[in-house]
């Protein structure tokens, strides 16, 4: 038995060939959306490669892209078959095409389906990359006069002012690591002496942050130095007091921005994906109802149209059967390959005679 079969007559075969002419020119402005959003989160993370480790990111915008530029060309000349369809004459000429191009729209939704998902699912590898990154970047923050990395200092700082963050994790992650460059550090006073044989690295550690991590809407003028310090400050207990420093990390920060970005993306490919299916299942069903119409020279006559000509149950069995008609064909074909290799190995024994 047909899955979803269905009678037309000439009218609703016109109406749905009209209706799906509409339908696939929503598609390619819907692929131009897609496109769009690619475009739009490969400009984003473009912006903020520097905090980033690898390219891995780059796979959910490209691979948006592509499935923007094939949703456009698909639907486009789908559109193109629909307009057709509405003259016998003209069909003809896509009837022996239809059958691969259906196949080649499968393939499509699926992709288009795993794209979605992958939306929903880089937030891990979105993290380990910022993590990464961001720790590397905040080790040549200091390096404003080496080349290649003197733009570090300005992106971090640019960094944290506009995502109110500071740090990878937190603000304590300046202290770790000597964000003072040494052309500004006096070598001739004690304190810096200290600090530096202090640490085995030789590195000039303080508990200060830069200037970028402060709160401008805190009513105290900023602590960035000395922060842990109690006596330093009046009336001061850097434990217990909401300092005046962003308290989230800026890996926290990208990674909630990029990843409610792409959640929303994934939706709206959802969206689209669910559209296109719908399109491809009234194709289907106009191929069918054109293939079964009993008089061609008749077009006024009625037909059905159906999705799948056997139940899915059936299809399912048949696509088995055939898989495995395809693996036994294999098999005895290397089978005879081998023999005629042990025949065309053996060398016939020759005796002499004296």
């Amino acid at each position: 038995m047909a899955l979803l079969k269905v009678k037309f007559n000439q009218k609703k075969r016109v109406k749905l060939a009209q209706g799906l002419w509409l339908m696939n020119w929503f598609s390619v402005f819907a692929g131009i959306l897609v496109f769009s959003m690619g475009l739009f989160l490969k400009i984003e993370l473009r912006k903020r490669s520097e905090v980033m480790d690898n390219s891995e990111s780059h796979f959910v915008p490209n691979s948006l892209i592509l499935m923007g530029i094939l949703s456009c060309a698909f639907n486009g000349f789908a559109g193109k078959i629909c307009y057709d369809s509405l003259d016998p004459t003209k069909f003809a000429k896509w009837k022996p095409l239809l059958k691969p191009y259906l196949a080649l729209c499968c393939v499509f939704n699926m992709l288009l389906f795993f794209v979605a998902l992958i939306c929903f699912l880089m937030r891990g590898s979105l993290e380990s990359t910022l993590a990464q990154g961001l720790k590397n970047g905040m080790k040549f923050y200091r390096d404003t006069d080496t080349p290649g990395r003197c733009f570090m200092k300005k992106t971090i700082d640019m960094l944290q002012i506009e995502f109110k963050c500071c740090g990878n994790n937190g603000y304590k992650d300046w202290f770790e690591i000597q964000w003072i460059s040494n052309r500004y550090l006096d070598f001739s006073s004690k304190e810096v002496k200290d600090r530096i044989k202090s640490n085995v690295d030789g590195r000039y550690l303080v508990d200060g942050v830069p200037f970028s991590c402060c709160n401008p809407s805190s009513p105290r003028p900023c602590i960035q130095y000395q922060v842990t310090n109690n006596s330093a400050h009046y009336s001061y207990d850097y434990q217990t007091e909401e300092l005046n420093l962003w308290r989230r990390g800026c890996r926290e920060a990208l990674l909630n921005y990029y990843s409610s970005m792409m959640s929303s993306m994934g939706a709206v490919i959802l969206l689209v994906w669910l559209f296109e299916m719908s399109v491809m299942v009234g194709l289907r069903l106009l191929h069918t109802s054109l293939e079964s119409i009993a008089n061609p020279e008749d077009p006024e006559c009625e037909s059905e149209g159906w999705v799948l000509e056997n139940s899915l149950k059936d299809t399912f069995k048949s696509a088995l059967e055939n898989l495995k008609k395809l693996g036994k064909f294999n098999q005895v074909e290397a089978g005879a390959e081998g023999a005629e290799g042990e025949e065309g190995g053996k060398t016939p024994a020759i005796t002499t005679v004296s």
